[in-house]
């Protein structure tokens, strides 16, 4: 019943985990990479759509990302997005493709994205906490059904602290590489 519950509840910790990566993707080292502008969001015939549906992102150098959309009539759309984004970026429209390059970043602004990583850590462990939570609620209903003994819960909450454990050293892990990356100059 344990193994079941466990398995149950393992989708819910790939999530949290799968969101952490998502968001680690999302903080600038020093050299351009596409998934900086994954929360950017075109208005793109009517409706709001992520950049990646509406142009493709390549890199064509270590500081400069290249925006070439399928549609060249969204020009201007993109280029007004990414500014409304607010990421610090400025495009430059050259009638075909839009360039961004990013600029260098200062020291200080290096500790600010450490620090930046540090957060999407914590929310990372926050999101496995929770997970962890509903597991356990889950376990203790079991147990106060009848459906479990002590004991069986016991071990399953042992196991679970175990997986828990495993996947908090991975975010660890995932942290401590973002963190060297951003501070390579």
């Amino acid at each position: 019943m344990i193994e079941q519950i466990l398995t149950a509840h393992k989708a819910n910790f790939e999530k949290a985990m799968e969101h952490f990566l998502h968001e680690l993707s999302g903080v600038r080292t020093g050299r351009a990479n596409p998934a900086l502008l994954n929360t950017v969001t075109v208005e793109s015939y009517g409706a709001r759509m992520p950049i990646e549906h509406v142009a493709s992102v390549t890199v064509s150098d270590a500081r400069t990302l290249v925006i070439s959309p399928w549609d060249k009539g969204q020009l201007q759309s993109i280029e007004k997005a990414i500014q409304q984004a607010n990421l610090g970026f400025n495009p430059s429209n050259d009638g075909t493709v839009i360039r961004i390059i990013l600029p260098p970043l200062n020291e200080e602004r290096r500790r600010d994205m450490v620090k930046l990583v540090g957060q999407i850590a914590e929310k990372g462990r926050i999101g496995l906490r929770n997970a962890r939570e509903g597991v356990i609620k889950e376990m203790k209903k079991a147990e106060s059904d009848g459906k479990i003994s002590k004991d069986d819960l016991a071990r399953g909450q042992k196991k679970l602290q175990e997986l828990v454990d495993k996947y908090n050293e991975e975010i660890k892990q995932h942290g401590v590489a973002k963190e060297e990356e951003v501070m390579t100059v």
